[in-house]
């Protein structure tokens, strides 16, 4: 194994920049703990002197041990004009007791003489006397040079001075940004790898996405020698994002041997990434490599078979390594290879041959016919086969339902109302719930009613829905398909349903959601008790 990188997470600071996302203090807390847990180095947590929730947060962690992660504190270089010891941003981040701060500073002259107006000189002085402050104090500082690229193409001489006052300052290390995104890989090659030989200081990269190249920009600074490598876990941050720790991480451990984090932790990449795009409340982009669900998976019949006879052959790494698994998504073109495997997960000893398996290739080309879509509801298919084996237990009946909406003049979030009546072993239970839109409001009433005879429905829960028209032609008399994706917290299904009707699309793929946690925490339960 070749050299350590030190990884710097900013996903509670830059990430939080990005649009839709606002953590809580609770939020910051779950995160630190899970990036603690994957072993990362470095968690830049926020600004303490920017907003007082960020302060309630460092004071919180200030009761918490953490196993690998240095808290890192985030703040600029002192104002022009005042001592540093006047400034109270600057004294905000002592108040954090972080054991590292972030200082960032301007390093290229148009920022400095341009944007905070101020001249080159007194900017290296705010530099050197913010770091020696921090030095004082004992702390480990990381200085952001912010806008190094675009300076250093523009002014070198100047934007490698501004470093030079990072280290006169005493700092730690200098991390070179890419702040708006636009250089290209030769150049963060050639310039880091300038950096590094003219200073014996630990050289870190920070890259934004803007030309879609953070994560290879990043490598090429590795590569030039930089050892400290900043990035937010999955990718989110302000415009376009931060280079996606969740892929820099694999990429260098994996393909260039070089140790991020403990190999064992590796393993857990997924599953951190999981839990922290529900705690972000951003969905988990399906097409992320390494860790997004569509990462390993193969559609296509030829492309199945090839994986099954090698697998190296079309997948560049073991997906166990990364804690994801291979999937053969269910489609017409997929193959009876990958029916058969779904099947045999069930009854195993069905083989390609088995009339059943005949009859059940059949019935998914006739419902693809008619606009359903299995690759990604698989849940759906699983239910199918069950339900054609006699292998689905049916915990209850649907006798009726009926929606209504109206347009609320005092609460907003009730605009629909939704009746339901189930029957469980005999037992009928009707009730009446409100809801945000038509489908909210008949997830509620039905879990509502079923939350009586099943308790463990409680911790399910909607974490997206999608709404597809299969023949715009058609216009309002087109066809719907609705994909519905669901949680228990610790695992996720998608299932579908399809109609003229949106709201009966909706509840085939609602139903289908639900007996589907039922049959499998019944599964559960008799395989613990026996």
């Amino acid at each position: 194994m070749a050299e350590g990188i030190k990884i710097f997470d900013s996903s509670l600071r830059d990430g939080a920049q990005a649009k839709g996302i606002s953590f809580s203090v609770k939020d910051k807390i779950k995160v630190v703990e899970a990036l603690d847990r994957l072993g990362i180095n470095y968690v830049e947590a926020g600004n303490p002197g920017s907003n007082s929730k960020d302060m309630e947060f460092f004071k919180c962690m200030q009761e918490k041990k953490l196993m690998n992660v240095q808290l890192t504190a985030f703040g600029s270089t002192r104002r022009k004009g005042i001592s540093v010891e006047e400034d109270v941003n600057v004294k905000s981040l002592l108040l954090a007791q972080t054991p590292v701060v972030a200082i960032f500073g301007k390093s290229w002259d148009f920022h400095v003489t341009g944007v905070i107006k101020t001249t080159l000189e007194e900017n290296l002085k705010m530099i050197k006397d913010t770091i020696s402050f921090f030095k004082m104090h004992n702390k480990e500082v990381v200085f952001d040079a912010e806008h190094f690229f675009d300076g250093y193409k523009a002014n070198p001489e100047y934007a490698t001075i501004t470093l030079k006052a990072a280290i006169d300052g005493g700092i730690d290390c200098l991390a070179l940004c890419d702040t708006n995104g636009g250089t290209f890989p030769d150049e963060i090659f050639s310039i880091t790898q300038k950096i590094v030989s003219d200073f014996d200081v630990e050289v870190g990269i920070h890259c934004h996405n803007d030309c879609g190249m953070a994560v290879a920009n990043s490598i090429m600074a590795v590569k030039a020698g930089a050892t400290h490598v900043q990035g937010t876990f999955l990718g989110f941050g302000e415009r376009c994002g931060n280079a996606n720790l969740s892929t820099l991480i694999p990429n260098l451990q994996i393909k260039r041997k070089y140790r991020c984090i403990d190999d064992d932790s590796l393993s857990k990449l997924k599953e951190t990434a999981q839990y922290i795009s529900e705690v972000t409340n951003m969905k988990l982009e399906s097409s992320l490599p390494y860790v997004g669900e569509n990462a390993f998976a193969h559609k296509g019949g030829m492309h199945i078979d090839g994986v099954t006879k090698a697998s190296h052959s079309f997948e560049h790494i073991e997906p166990e390594k990364v804690g994801n698994s291979r999937k053969f998504l269910m489609s017409e073109v997929s193959g009876k290879n990958t029916i058969i495997k779904k099947i045999q997960n069930i009854e195993p000893t069905l083989t390609k041959d088995s009339k059943e398996t005949e009859e059940l290739v059949d019935k998914l080309k006739l419902l693809e016919h008619e606009g359903y879509q299995f690759e990604g509801a698989e849940t759906s298919f699983e239910m199918i086969i069950r339900k054609h084996l006699k292998k689905f237990k049916p915990f209850f009946k649907l006798i009726y339902y009926r929606v209504i909406e109206e347009e609320p003049v005092i609460d907003k979030n009730c605009s629909a109302r939704a009746m339901i009546k189930i029957s469980v072993d005999g037992k009928e239970e009707m009730t009446a719930t409100e809801g945000n839109g038509p489908v909210n409001a008949l997830d509620k009433a039905i879990r509502k009613a079923l939350e009586v005879f099943y308790p463990n429905l409680k911790e399910m829960y909607l974490s997206d829905y999608k709404v597809r028209v299969l023949d715009a032609n058609s216009a309002t008399a087109a066809k719907v398909r609705v994909l519905i994706e669901s949680t228990d917290g610790k695992h996720w299904w998608t299932t579908v349903g399809v109609s003229g009707n949106i709201i009966e699309a909706s509840m085939i793929a609602l139903v289908d959601s639900i007996e589907y946690k039922l049959n499998k925490d019944m599964e559960e339960m008799n395989k613990n008790n026996g």
